[in-house]
């Protein structure tokens, strides 16, 4: 174990474990070299450092943390709602060009999270369990993981492959658990492309917040790479929330409890998962609210519309077994993202056992979708305190979930005066019966000027095979997007 020289502010230590360097950067000198060495070594087994096979390889790992000390005894309490995510992750992938990355070293990028995390300090810390069981954050600065990794495609190639389930190599896939103290909330991964591009992957613990506050989460770190300060309040953490009843008074539809998973933190599924994703150009879009509405005026959104047409096409391919009840997240316009935390709107949209989604027409669905949703926000929020945020459930995949992503703000991260030229975006841990998220296309990125959508479906193997043709039936889905 060699010192190096050490930054202002920090506590800095080199383990090497083979060629795999570990660079460690801690506000608090206290911190034990014992959780260094295990930290490095779970890190080790957990990230599978290595195939020669694989598309990324030589991957790097260490850990970054604010540029202050964050106190003694500091613990922030997850909300009801952010109890209920807990079992799910949100995956973040930004792409960047050659002009970009080549101005862009490790050290600056590390350089520049030190004041991000001051002001973030509370993704920093590590999970504990109450004496009664309830999840906790312990905000002791024990940093974000950061990985780095090398890709032999370039980035066009990258893109052109659509190869979405590999995707998973640019943004780190471990959950929490099952050793809460060695567990990350977040993680970034760097990946240098053979062109020179890189790709920033965030993996985001959904139990800190929703999308949208991950979204703004990234957007203040190009802030600090820019020099910007940060004006907005520095996240607070919050105490344990106090009883609010003696419990709901009905069951919520948009989270279902799982059986106890302990301290690792992932729901089980009956079925393997497969990830599919689609563009819906402008003049997709505009056909389509057309083929719907015709010359109304009463339009629904162009997302209830998009969401109308995929919700009758997984319907087609589960026969005897439509969904007739859907859950739909949206943010929420009085709830700013600045603060970390679980705002958005969880509804739940029931059709009735009467219906028959392959039969009823897109209209009627669309209309449904933007009228009839019922918010549960509050229901989850006391059945998650009726046992004290002990209990385990998951939302995305309970019952068949429309995520809608527009105003994510995913764009206006800047790096250099420049935005990324994609970003994707997927979800770990969803439930069986799938989620559909509803990404912006970069705006401009289309030749004939048009902006469109760019979906993303989470459904079991089987049914991502046979919704295929009905989405292209349907005018979703072109040729070259199988």
């Amino acid at each position: 174990m060699v010192p190096l020289a050490k930054p202002p502010l920090h506590h800095s230590l080199y383990i090497v474990g083979g060629n795999l360097p570990l660079w460690y950067t801690n506000s608090s000198p206290s911190f034990p070299l014992i959780y260094l060495f295990f930290s490095f070594f779970f890190g080790l087994i957990t990230m599978g450092f290595a195939q020669e096979e694989s598309l990324v390889y030589d991957l790097r790992l260490s850990s970054v943390g604010p540029g202050r000390v964050s106190g003694t005894d500091v613990f922030h309490n997850p909300a009801g709602l952010d109890l209920a995510m807990k079992l799910h992750y949100l995956r973040m992938i930004y792409f960047f060009d050659s002009d970009v990355a080549q101005s862009l070293s490790i050290m600056h990028i590390k350089e520049r999270m030190f004041p991000w995390f001051n002001h973030y300090f509370i993704t920093c810390g590590r999970f504990r369990r109450s004496e009664t069981g309830r999840p906790f954050i312990k905000c002791n600065d024990c940093g974000a993981r950061f990985i780095e990794a090398k890709c032999d495609k370039t980035l066009d190639e990258w893109l052109e492959m659509k190869d979405w389930g590999s995707y998973k190599l640019l943004a780190s896939q471990q959950v929490i658990g099952p050793e809460l103290f060695f567990s990350p909330p977040i993680l970034l991964q760097v990946t240098h492309f053979r062109c020179g591009g890189i790709s920033l992957g965030l993996s985001w613990a959904h139990i800190l917040g929703d999308p949208f506050a991950a979204s703004e989460f990234i957007n203040n770190w190009g802030r600090c790479m820019n020099y910007l300060d940060l004006t907005k309040p520095i996240n607070i953490p919050r105490p344990i929330p106090r009883p609010t009843g003696t419990g709901p008074q009905m069951d919520p539809v948009c989270a279902k409890p799982v059986d106890p998973v302990g301290d690792h933190w992932i729901p089980p599924n009956n079925c393997k998962m497969v990830t599919f994703s689609f563009q819906v150009t402008g003049s997709q879009m505009n056909y389509l609210q057309a083929q719907i509405w015709g010359p109304s005026a009463d339009q629904t959104p162009p997302f209830e519309s998009l969401c109308a047409v995929i919700w009758h096409c997984v319907a087609q391919v589960r026969p005897g077994f439509e969904p007739n009840t859907v859950t739909i997240c949206k943010p929420d316009p009085s709830h700013g993202n600045d603060i970390i935390g679980n705002n958005q709107v969880i509804s739940k949209v029931e059709a009735g056992s009467e219906f028959s989604m392959t039969d009823t027409n897109f209209r009627v669905l669309a209309s449904m979708l933007a009228e009839q949703g019922i918010d549960e926000r509050n229901l989850i929020e006391e059945a998650m305190e009726k046992d004290e945020g002990v209990a385990d459930f998951y939302v995305y995949g309970a019952n068949l979930t429309f995520v809608d992503l527009e105003e994510t703000n995913v764009y206006e991260l800047e790096l250099k005066g420049k935005k990324p030229r994609f970003v994707y975006t997927t979800l770990q841990g969803v439930g069986d019966e799938g989620v559909v998220l509803v990404m912006p296309w970069p705006k401009g990125a289309n030749k004939n000027g048009s902006d469109g959508k760019f979906v993303t479906m989470i459904l079991p193997e089987d049914q991502i095979v046979k919704i295929k043709p009905e989405l292209k039936n349907n005018g979703l889905l072109l040729e070259g997007d199988f």
